[in-house]
């Protein structure tokens, strides 16, 4: 938290999806910070520690969202983790979410109703 704020950390290497992100999240009273890769998002969550994660699983690399989720639980965090994917539900399918550390899977396009709930669900 800060400034009375709940900060969110948002890792994706689509601008447009930064800044769409940036714009629902900020109007809604949280505090953002964005990382374009796994590694910057790395260096901001050291720093920030932010009250929540949400992590593109498909950026630079193929598995740098999976590999950023099993960074964190090496790092001890204790923020909600969230997987942003255009796989979605099929992610669920293939393989439990929470045993990679996750709290959820938002699909891609994100409903910003769906988000909003959820980030006031986590951050009571």
């Amino acid at each position: 938290m800060r400034n009375g704020k709940n900060v969110i950390l948002y890792i994706d290497d689509d601008q447009d999806f930064l800044d769409s992100m940036r714009v629902i999240l900020e109007a809604n009273g949280y505090l953002v910070d964005e990382a374009p890769s796994a590694e910057e998002g790395l260096k901001k969550f050291k720093k920030e520690r932010p009250d929540l994660i949400i992590v593109d699983l498909m950026m630079e690399e193929i598995d740098s969202g999976v590999n950023f989720v099993k960074e964190l639980k090496l790092l001890n965090n204790t923020a909600p983790v969230f997987m942003l994917s255009s796989a979605g539900d099929q992610l669920n399918m293939v393989t439990n979410y929470a045993d990679l550390g996750l709290d959820g899977v938002f699909q891609k396009p994100l409903h910003p109703d769906k988000l909003l709930a959820t980030l006031k669900e986590k951050l009571k």
